[in-house]
């Protein structure tokens, strides 16, 4: 046998319909090609060569590789609700469906129907935003970066900000607060110390100069011990606008459901804030998007700045947001939003759901733990949980096969053992849940 036993490209073809059908033309011709040279490199080492189906069957799975989705969905049994590299906030039905129904054909995204002619697509979601936190306007644009981008631009450009020390964060993904402010064109103007800042500090600070006061949420961590810092009431006191940075945003109390108390967006805009900014797929269970709420005369002047429109929502993200808001109106958030309803789960339904899981799998140990809400909310904050802990050999290994799964599952490991939560297993996940991690346990 030689390389000139290799087929053709153009032989290869012409018994490659079903490929050609499934991936067009010039898509198979290159992955033959890919495929033929790959077999000649294998000759050089073995002298051995495949057969024609073989080839065949080699461009397939390349091709498969080629054109898998990047991004796919996953199952999340760690715990971690608002899991920033899963995705944050999955979506209520009611909210797929509205996206659904607006991708499906033309929608009213920036038309006027009374007037026949031409309208906003600022005007989507803005009265229920303005309804449910007491605000006079509101905006939403693609995250809560672009947020406070927007603001510091289009009020204090060229002019001073002041702001706290403590409040000098770095979040998730390099997002700080200097370098959104140094890109916005403002002038960062520190006050306090790391661990106290009081209202004195901001009055000496004050210039003619000065544009706003920018109040930033500590998000992912807690300064504690001999602390202190001015209240949103203490700081719009001082007659200039402030700006509060919330960045997750809860529109309802979670003291109520266990956990610490996070800043409500109602209270800033009771506390007299010209503007509050905070993210759509946190606390508010919601898609991407960065909302911002406040004065109307203070969003006029960012809905008319160029920047608006580089940052502006598209018509699923206003569409899921419209929808996710409509529960909050009607009071039926904590039932009908994915977030919501896994920090109300009670502990007694999660160690009914992990016995389930054990009894099927016909191994594994129940185990106290804690969820975590994640998302760079409640720091420190946990939720008990009980967890299925699985033995194995290899810990890493079994998780890294739950990966691996047509429909992955990620866990974590604790102590020697591979446990999931099924805080955050969504219902209908369970099945398939199951499915993998029998395949998995199989597995040598």
């Amino acid at each position: 046998m030689s390389l000139r036993d290799l087929p053709a490209v153009d032989k290869l073809l012409a018994s490659a319909n079903g490929l050609i059908d499934a991936y067009g033309r010039a898509l198979v011709t290159e992955a033959l090609r890919e495929t033929l040279e790959a077999a000649r490199a294998h000759y050089h080492e073995t002298a051995s060569l495949p057969d024609p189906e073989a080839l065949l069957a080699q461009a397939h799975a390349r091709l498969a590789r080629l054109t898998a989705s990047t991004l796919r969905p996953v199952i999340n049994a760690t715990g971690v609700i608002l899991h920033t590299n899963l995705g944050r906030a999955p979506l209520s039905r009611a909210a797929i469906e509205a996206m659904n129904a607006v991708a499906q054909g033309y929608s009213t995204l920036e038309y006027d129907l009374g007037k026949g002619e031409r309208g906003s697509r600022a005007i989507h979601a803005e009265t229920l935003l303005t309804r449910l936190t007491g605000a006079q306007a509101a905006l939403v644009v693609n995250n809560n970066a672009a947020a406070l981008l927007l603001s510091l631009t289009a009020l204090a450009k060229g002019r001073g900000v002041l702001i706290s020390r403590s409040q000098l964060v770095e979040i998730g993904g390099g997002f700080r607060v200097p370098e959104v402010m140094k890109q916005s064109g403002a002038k960062l103007v520190e006050v306090g110390t790391t661990n106290r800042t009081h209202l004195r500090d901001f009055q000496e600070a004050l210039t003619e100069k000065t544009a706003l006061i920018l109040r930033a949420h500590h998000s992912n961590f807690k300064i504690v011990g001999f602390t202190t810092e001015p209240t949103l009431t203490e700081l719009c006191s001082l007659n200039l606008l402030v700006v509060d940075d919330l960045g997750s945003g809860a529109l309802l109390d979670t003291a109520h459901y266990g956990l610490a108390h996070e800043p409500m967006v109602q209270e800033s805009i009771q506390a007299g804030c010209a503007l509050v900014a905070f993210s759509g797929d946190k606390l508010l269970g919601g898609p991407q998007a960065g909302i911002i709420v406040g004065q109307k005369e203070m969003v006029a002047k960012l809905k008319k700045h160029p920047l608006a429109r580089a940052v502006r929502a598209d018509k699923l993200c206003l569409a899921a947001l419209s929808a996710t808001l409509l529960a909050y109106l009607r009071g039926t958030a904590a039932r009908e939003i994915p977030v919501w309803q896994m920090i109300s789960k009670p502990i007694t339904a999660i160690e009914q759901q992990a016995r389930r899981w054990i009894t099927e799998l016909g191994t594994g140990e129940l185990v106290n733990g804690e969820s975590t809400v994640g998302g760079g909310s409640l720091p420190g904050e946990t939720l008990p949980t009980q967890l299925v802990a699985l033995s194995a050999r290899s810990p890493k290994a079994l998780a890294a096969q739950l990966r691996q799964w047509p429909r992955p599952i990620i866990a974590r490991i604790a102590e020697g053992q591979v446990v999931l939560d099924p805080r955050t297993v969504l219902e209908d996940e369970a099945p398939l849940l199951l499915d993998g991690l029998r395949a998995s346990l199989q597995q040598p």
